[in-house]
């Protein structure tokens, strides 16, 4: 398998993983923590009275995670194994780079730690400081398919 078919698979699986989570909204509404959201929980310029369509909504979902696997893939110096990428890249595309960035969990994941970063992530269940429900389910799961990428 060439690797821009791995690669496509690899985005494939995290824009369904994303939208399986996420919830799709073509009218812009406020988030959890107060932030105003669209499509499936695009952030980036939304305003209040913003409506956007199936599609455009389909092109911000595959653009942001893009984005995340990028930053997924250029967090450590190895390629990490399918599942694992999946799962991050949803996590990514929920919590930001900049959470990532200075986590525990990348921190385990640098070290060469797989199994310890995927066991981190039910710890991300909190919006503001409310523990969510939705994120406990998302965090679960996206553990769950962390953890079967390094079988």
């Amino acid at each position: 398998m060439d690797k821009r078919k791995i690669a496509g698979s690899v985005i494939a699986a995290a824009i369904s993983l994303v939208a399986a989570w996420e919830g799709r909204s073509l009218i812009a509404y406020v988030d959890p923590v107060g932030i105003p959201t669209i499509c499936d929980g695009y952030t980036h310029g939304v305003k209040l009275a913003d409506v956007a369509t199936p599609e455009r909504c389909d092109a911000l979902t595959e653009q942001e995670v893009r984005r995340a696997l990028t930053v997924v893939d250029g967090s450590t110096p190895g390629q990490l194994p399918d599942g694992v990428r999946v799962a991050l890249a949803s996590f990514v595309y929920n919590v930001g780079p900049s959470a990532y960035g200075g986590s525990t969990l990348l921190r385990k994941l640098r070290a060469g730690d797989l199994a310890g970063a995927c066991n981190q992530l039910p710890r991300w269940v909190y919006a503001g400081d409310k523990k969510l429900r939705g994120l406990e389910l998302r965090r679960e799961a996206e553990r769950q398919i962390c953890l079967s990428g390094l079988q």
